[in-house]
């Protein structure tokens, strides 16, 4: 605090001392009143008293607008303090002294009044005092939580002149706190009873115009019977900011905090439980090795590099085909984590020659690969270029990555390269099988003995080849979610290709969490490794249970505050080429295993031999450098028998 702060404050303190002294002697001998020559020496006395009694706990020092529970303690500490040491000065002087032997505790009590009434007014005084004054009259709302949340949120409207809410009732996450208050405010009855409280608000004339939610661990269906006793009332609901963006203890000036409710995210109905993640097994994974990502500029890859920088690595490289994509992450690295090592490269995972020189010049230890055309409809309407990056690229890749000794490969699969009917899916199911062979392989050879081990238990030159499948990313580049997001802004249609398709979702960090624990739990020679990888075992997160895409549509319009099929449109469009109705996460002969690791399972799917499937990829790809795109796809047919191609309308392929 600066100088004069600290000596403004000696100054009122001093005069708070001095005036509450007269009370304290009246209270105490009404009857006797002191000499007007013991006010010049007593004056002086109380003051000294205080400054000395308040020094310990820094009273000067306290910044009155923003005290709290612990400076107002300091205060009766003081108080009491410098009421003890006037006393002790009284008797000392042997002069005047009130009769009454209570004396010091009602001095005490006087002065820690005086001391209060200030410092309690102060934060009073401020409330209301924030923002323009606005003819625009409060919205009523319903408030959902009773913890810190609720308390900021209700504190932040008492701050503002004109509050943009007003908190009607609050909704407790448990029955038996009805009847009780916050801040003034009725606790109107459980979560389970929102309906029947909006109903009762209803019948009084007082139903409020959104719900916030100011409790941020409701999730799920809770979360999902609540919407819908709020869509049956016609009531919208909201999340209330961060409980940092509510904090009134950081504000330190006049400049107005509005408080912005904001959407409830579709992601807040899967309620995916958290899984324990073995953080300080990826942090040794990690730290201070060479790491390299690839499709560093999308969803997965993006948020892959965000996670390994958090780790500590020696040196992140980010790889990506698209300029703009691969600047965006480095730029927000650079600001978010500015201690890690950093290379930002442009290449084409396709580009053999490209891929060798970089793997040479960084050598990475650890290389995860994202890399890849994962839109079904597009790799249709350009199978070629599908197969070129999705299995070409991720042998070109895997190749160059165990040329220079890299430790460990993870590769990012998907759901639809089991049973595949589309090129998209087939292409990643050919690329499984090749890191599948790579991995039983340096498997194999670890096992014969011959290896030494590298840090952290890898194997130092035979890399493994990991591979972890999963569905859907909520929100990534490309998915339903972002369109459905684009349709609601244009005020629809919504567009889904069929009523009964469904799809596996997850949040895309957790989806990354679970890769990165795969990831630990694959490369490292674990006693509790699951025995299926060496025989071809591949990681499949647990998606918990598909969700059709015509609820997920419906769900976000009623998150919007409209109401689908009447504000809002869904049609029907069709299945579009190479799509599925339902995903599968495993083939039939494949049947999922548990692992020891929550999140994880694992699926063993067939293997091939290495040099047979990278023969067959290199005639792929000859094949589509060429444009035969007939005989290429008949060659992904052959080693991908399950391969059920659905080209709907897709153009026909040159012979």
């Amino acid at each position: 605090m600066a100088l004069p702060r600290i000596l403004l404050n000696l100054g009122l303190d001093s005069l708070l001392a001095a005036l509450a002294l007269p009370p304290a002697l009246w209270m105490a001998s009404p009857g006797q009143w002191p000499p007007a020559s013991w006010w010049v020496a007593a004056i002086p006395g109380a003051v000294a008293a205080l400054l000395v009694a308040g020094l310990p706990v820094r009273l000067p020092q306290q910044y009155w607008r923003f005290a709290g529970l612990r400076d107002l303690v300091a205060v009766v500490g003081a108080g009491i303090g410098g009421a003890l040491l006037f006393a002790l000065g009284l008797h000392a002087a042997d002069g005047w002294a009130p009769d009454n032997v209570a004396f010091p505790l009602i001095h005490a009590f006087s002065l820690t009044a005086f001391l209060l009434a200030p410092r309690i007014l102060a934060p009073l005084k401020q409330a209301h005092r924030v923002g323009q004054p606005s003819e625009e009259p409060s919205r009523p709302v319903l408030l959902v939580g009773t913890g810190d949340a609720a308390d900021l949120f209700i504190r932040a409207l008492q701050q503002q002149r004109t509050p943009d809410y007003r908190v009607v009732g609050i909704l407790a996450r448990w029955p038996r706190s009805a009847g009780r208050r916050i801040h003034g405010h009725p606790i109107l009855g459980g979560l389970e009873e929102a309906g029947d409280v909006l109903e009762r608000l209803r019948a009084e004339n007082r139903v409020p115009s959104a719900i916030v939610l100011a409790d941020p661990d409701l999730h799920g269906p809770a979360l999902e019977e609540l919407l819908d006793a709020a869509d049956r009332n016609g009531v919208v609901v909201k999340r209330a900011p961060r409980l940092t963006a509510l904090d009134p203890a950081r504000r330190q000036t006049q400049v107005a905090r509005r408080v912005d409710l904001r959407p409830v995210a579709i992601e807040d109905l899967l309620d995916r439980p958290q899984v324990p993640l073995d953080r300080e097994g990826m942090a040794r994974l990690v730290q201070g090795r060479r790491v390299l990502v690839t499709g560093a500029g999308g969803t997965i890859g993006g948020e892959l590099a965000r996670q390994v920088a958090a780790l500590g690595p020696a040196q992140l490289a980010l790889l990506d085909h698209g300029e703009f994509a691969l600047y965006g992450i480095d730029l927000e690295l650079a600001e978010s984590h500015p201690g890690v090592k950093r290379r930002a490269l442009l290449a084409d995972v396709r580009d053999a020659a490209r891929i060798a020189r970089l793997m040479e010049d960084v050598r990475p230890e650890l290389v995860f690969h994202a890399a890849a055309l994962k839109h079904v409809p597009m790799v249709e309407n350009d199978p070629l270029e599908g197969l070129l990056t999705n299995a070409l690229g991720t042998r070109v890749v895997a190749d160059a990555a165990r040329a220079v000794g890299c430790l460990a490969m993870v590769f990012i699969s998907t759901d639809k390269a089991v049973n595949p009917t589309s090129v998209m899916g087939a292409s990643k199911r050919l690329a499984e099988m090749y890191c599948q062979a790579l991995d039983v392989q340096a498997r194999h050879h670890a096992q014969g003995g011959s290896q030494g081990s590298g840090q952290g238990g890898i194997q130092g030159n035979t890399m493994r080849c990991i591979t972890v499948r999963f569905g859907n990313v909520l929100g990534s580049t490309g998915s339903v979610v972002p369109l459905f997001r684009r349709q609601l802004e244009r005020g629809g249609p919504l567009t889904v290709t069929h009523p009964d398709m469904r799809r596996y979702f997850m949040t895309v960090r957790e989806a990354v969490g679970l890769v990165l624990q795969a990831s630990v739990v694959g490369a490292e020679d674990r006693q509790d490794q699951p025995p299926e990888l060496a025989d071809g075992g591949i990681f499949v997160l647990d998606m918990g249970n598909p969700v059709k895409i015509v609820d997920m549509a419906r769900r976000m319009v009623r998150l919007a505050g409209l109401r689908p099929d009447e504000d809002i449109e869904i049609r029907f469009t069709g299945l579009r080429p190479g799509e599925k109705l339902y995903e599968e996460l495993f083939h039939g002969q494949e049947p999922p295993r548990p692992t020891q690791f929550p999140g994880l399972l694992v699926a063993t799917p067939r293997t091939a031999d290495a040099a047979l499937v990278g023969r067959a990829i290199d005639e792929i790809a000859q094949a589509a450098r060429l444009g035969h795109a007939k005989a290429a796809l008949a060659q992904l047919a052959r080693l991908v028998p399950e391969f059920d191609h659905n080209p709907g309308t897709a153009p026909a392929a040159k012979a």
